[in-house]
């Protein structure tokens, strides 16, 4: 909490997960954590806490199951990927024989010991760079606390509500309490825990429900019934606001809903610039649920499908007729645009379980991406089976991470014609002529771009990797934030030759990394000929808002511009001086 005031205000501050400002009465609900007492068994206990474990688990099953039935009928088939992967966290035999362990070598109960089964999954996930798969930590512990109250007979009942206009406060509230809410009055929500990557957060933004998270203390059940102003923008939660703040909220909320308002109604115009410059807006995806946000902001299609989750969290890989049913519900979203289905891109920071690991003193620059896909082919081939098989429903393209030469996009390429040999053995209908592009994430893959073109059907360059790997500096590390910068001569050179490559190769040139969904670098970006950009939903309207302010010819004069500054510090700057119309006289682009 940061401050509070002789009327009882109380202003808290946590992660802005989804935007929005909303004001509301505070309804808490008490979700807190379990308290869990460790006690010795004996020798003669072990037998009966595994059973009270295994009872739990089965309990915590059949309870998700009950519930995906019931979300089955009432909302449809495309919102069931967080309770699938609940089940199948809940399904890995590891969770039962770790813990069964902890009980038996420890002769502890087994709550104790199901608790330090999660903080050897919490010490593994706290170790991963990737902020989107760090936070996968959440369903673990979501499921652990599932089995917990089971054990204890305090299964949570759905939240409810109690009139309209309702911020709903807890220590944390997953994915199935979301889809379950009534949410024509509940209006907004705050947690103790969770980060803006988390699958509550991400379900948050795609349906618009206005969030804040890792606010501590604001589940205190002294707080019910308390007005409260709810920012999803800045991360702050006013508890009984005193005028002032109010007004203020007031103003900003109003001020910010009238820019939506604007920025939405550009959904339906075509992104180009005045002069007629047309570039594709996609989104960056790895549930349904944002497919059909990407596509009521005004995307076209989807630019990067994250696959990876399909894979974390479980013993084995997933079947190809899993990764079907799941990459189409992803096609059926966002239909009847295009669908770009990366392949698995993990391993370093994204270690699966289902895998056979080797011990990596760099795990960030060993067995990842595809090449651990090419490591594994049988397995790499039921993914590309299943989405030759998504192809046959609409436009959809593959994609394959971190490629560094041409032996690896080969190899590929190989396993994929073994894939539509198979299928068409079995008479299975699919895109024979699907497109299948590579990601350009490594400074080898920039060198040789020329002649990766000549034999991918598409670029897309993950900027993210890409300025780690060419200003060799780990973007996790706080010590190195200041470093991480997109706009470093370095970089700019790297993207000017990816899309010359590309283009005097006749193909597209993409981007999917965060640069894409920055407004301020959109004239640059513009400038080099870049033909498709790939953001989150909330970035398409503002990236198309500047885009169609900004011509061809100018886009071309700033670029020339920024060519010539020698630190990324002074391209930034004369790109903030371009966009609020401060160079040459020229008018702003913001």
């Amino acid at each position: 909490m940061d401050s509070a005031k002789s009327n009882d205000m109380r202003v808290y501050t946590g992660i802005a997960a989804s935007p929005g400002i909303v004001v509301g009465r505070l309804r808490v609900i008490d979700r807190r954590r379990l308290g869990v007492e460790e006690y010795d068994i004996g020798q003669t206990g072990v037998s009966a806490e595994i059973d009270r474990l295994r009872s739990a688990i089965a309990s915590t099953r059949d309870e998700l199951e009950l519930l995906k039935e019931h979300l089955q009928a009432s909302i449809g088939e495309e919102h069931l990927f967080f309770i699938d992967t609940h089940l199948l966290i809940l399904g890995d035999t590891r969770l039962f024989s770790e813990t069964a362990a902890n009980i038996e070598t420890g002769l502890i109960n087994a709550e104790g010991a199901l608790r330090r089964t999660l903080h050897r999954y919490r010490e593994f996930f706290a170790g991963i760079s990737d902020p989107y798969l760090r936070e996968r930590i959440s369903d673990v512990e979501t499921v652990i606390e599932k089995i917990l109250r089971n054990m204890a007979g305090e299964a949570p009942a759905p939240i409810s509500q109690e009139g309209g206009q309702t911020i709903i406060a807890a220590h944390d509230i997953s994915p199935a309490d979301i889809l379950q809410m009534d949410r024509s009055s509940i209006i907004g929500m705050v947690t103790e825990i969770g980060g803006r990557t988390s699958h509550t957060s991400i379900l948050a933004r795609a349906f618009e429900l206005p969030a804040v998270v890792g606010v501590d203390g604001i589940a205190d059940l002294l707080l019910d019934g308390s007005p409260v102003v709810l920012d999803g923008l800045s991360g702050r939660v006013v508890v009984n606001p005193d005028s002032d703040a109010f007004l203020d909220c007031l103003r900003r909320k109003q001020q910010y809903e009238y820019v939506e308002r604007e920025l939405l109604k550009t959904a339906s115009l075509p992104a180009e610039t005045p002069d007629g410059q047309r570039i594709l807006l996609k989104g960056n995806v790895e549930v349904p649920e944002e497919g059909m946000s990407i596509v009521r902001h005004g995307g076209e299609g989807i630019g990067l499908y994250r696959t990876e989750m399909l894979f974390m969290n479980r013993p084995e890989m997933p079947g190809e007729e899993e990764q079907y049913q799941a990459y189409s519900a992803m096609q059926r979203a966002v239909a009847p645009h295009p669908l770009t289905i990366r392949t698995l891109d993990a391993g370093g920071d994204k270690l699966l379980d289902g895998i056979i690991r080797v011990s990596e003193q760099n795990p960030a620059l060993g067995m990842r991406a595809i090449r651990l896909a090419l490591s594994m082919p049988d397995e790499f081939k039921k993914q590309l089976r299943a989405i030759l098989r998504v192809s046959a429903a609409g436009p959809v393209r593959i994609m394959f991470p971190m490629i560094s030469g041409l032996e690896e996009l080969r190899r590929a390429r190989a396993l994929l014609t073994e894939a539509m040999t198979e299928l068409e053995a079995a008479g299975i209908a699919f895109d024979r002529n699907i497109s299948v592009g590579i990601m350009i994430e490594v400074p080898s893959a920039v060198v040789m771009a020329d002649l990766l073109a000549r034999e991918a059907d598409f670029f897309s360059v993950g900027t993210n990797d890409l300025i780690q790997y060419s200003l060799a500096m780990d973007r996790s590390n706080e010590h190195l934030a200041d470093m991480f910068q997109p706009l470093h001569p370095a970089v700019l050179r790297s993207l000017r030759r990816v899309v010359e490559a590309a283009h005097g190769g006749g193909i597209d040139a993409c981007i999917c990394g965060e640069m894409a969904g920055d407004p301020l670098f959109l004239p640059i970006l513009l400038g080099l000929g870049f033909d498709e950009l790939s953001m989150s939903a909330s970035s398409i309207p503002r990236v198309k808002q500047v885009l169609r302010r900004c011509t061809r010819e100018r886009a071309l004069e700033i670029t020339r511009a920024c060519f010539g500054f020698a630190t990324a510090t002074e391209v930034e700057q004369f790109l903030k001086d371009a966009a609020t119309g401060q160079i040459g006289g020229e008018p702003g682009l913001t």
